[in-house]
């Protein structure tokens, strides 16, 4: 239904004040008196103006003073007193503060649930950031302790002991430089040296890095079809190095034996298109907008015997927004995922 403002409140008294007054003066004094009916208009017309002026202004100083709270609360404590003037003197009041009303409490209610998400997350961050730091520190512990209590002595074991200390130490120093550029590229501190260089020879470089992971696993590190003109971008080479060898061993890591990786390139005119597929077991729908957060882990069964620090495709994300490029991922359980980033193109 729809509300009335001051003014159609202020009009409608002042004319039915203005034809009451005018039927009482008809009635009560004499028809014949020169010019009386003009009198009569003429009165009523200052009683309509009189009453309207009257009307205008206590109603808006009546409703100014209700409603100036709601809009200290739905707004800001420093909401001007012309701001809120302004919609009383040209809007549907009601309306205007129905309507606003309703837009702040849909938008708390997106906060609180955002909020909640945060905190969710916050909770699982810290329970991850506790279990990958005391994984490898009870290790080291355990050793430690081992070699203190007799096999110290022990050369064959004491060597074992000591090399599996190293492994655990490098692991812990892995989560620590992870965790130390992610804070860097979300601070902007991290400074890019983008270059001009040639994409095909760039991923060449990671599939011959990579060969013998991938060999381990009988999964085929190829291209989706020959490229024999180089592909030129520009952009920072050892960070889309980085990039490119991260998908590559996650492709090889949760990939299936005997499987293959696929690397490929589409033309966007200005950009290009780099994606990473393989025939892995895939991601569920619902963890797909997660993969991208520090240590989130789709099968936290299996994914820490793959090795690595669990921060692998945050870092991607965070290197390709450095680059005010886009990354996404589409994924389908038992027939694989593929990961695609772009680059800006250049001649």
């Amino acid at each position: 239904m729809k509300s009335t403002t001051p003014k159609e409140i202020a009009t409608l008294i002042a004319l039915f004040t203005s034809i009451v007054t005018g039927l009482i003066l008809v009635v009560t004094f004499d028809f014949d008196r020169k010019n009386f009916y003009l009198t009569v208009i003429l009165s009523c017309l200052a009683l309509f103006l009189l009453t309207y002026i009257f009307c205008l202004f206590f109603l808006s100083r009546f409703i100014f003073e209700k409603i100036k709270p709601i809009y200290r609360t739905i707004h800001s404590l420093n909401v001007s007193d012309e701001k809120i003037k302004e919609n009383i003197e040209y809007g549907n009041i009601v309306e205007v503060v129905s309507r606003e009303v309703d837009t702040w409490v849909k938008g708390k209610t997106l906060e609180i649930s955002h909020l909640k998400d945060l905190e969710k997350y916050r909770k699982e961050f810290l329970g991850n950031v506790s279990h990958e730091l005391k994984t490898p520190i009870f290790n080291i512990q355990g050793y430690v302790l081992t070699l203190l209590d007799g096999a110290l002595e022990d050369p064959k074991i004491n060597r074992k002991y000591l090399e599996r200390t190293e492994k655990s130490i490098n692991r812990l120093i892995s989560i620590v430089e992870d965790l130390e550029e992610i804070s860097m590229l979300e601070a902007g501190v991290l400074k890019l040296a983008k270059e001009r260089f040639n994409l095909v020879f760039l991923v060449e470089e990671v599939f011959e890095a990579q060969e013998i992971r991938a060999r381990d696993k009988k999964i085929k590190l190829r291209f989706d079809t020959s490229y024999d003109k180089p592909i030129w971008v520009k952009a920072d080479k050892q960070k889309i190095y980085q990039v490119i060898t991260n998908l590559v061993v996650n492709s090889i890591n949760y990939g299936k034996e005997s499987g293959k990786t696929t690397i490929t390139f589409i033309d966007l005119m200005d950009r290009v298109l780099v994606e990473v597929s393989d025939n892995g077991m895939g991601i569920p729908t619902k963890e797909i907008p997660r993969v991208f957060e520090r240590f989130y882990r789709v099968d936290k069964s299996r994914s820490r015997d793959q090795g690595g620090t669990g921060l692998g495709l945050a870092i991607v994300k965070h290197i390709i927004e450095a680059h005010e490029q886009s990354i996404n991922v589409r994924s389908s359980v038992n027939e694989g995922t593929t990961f695609g980033f772009t680059l800006k193109r250049v001649v």
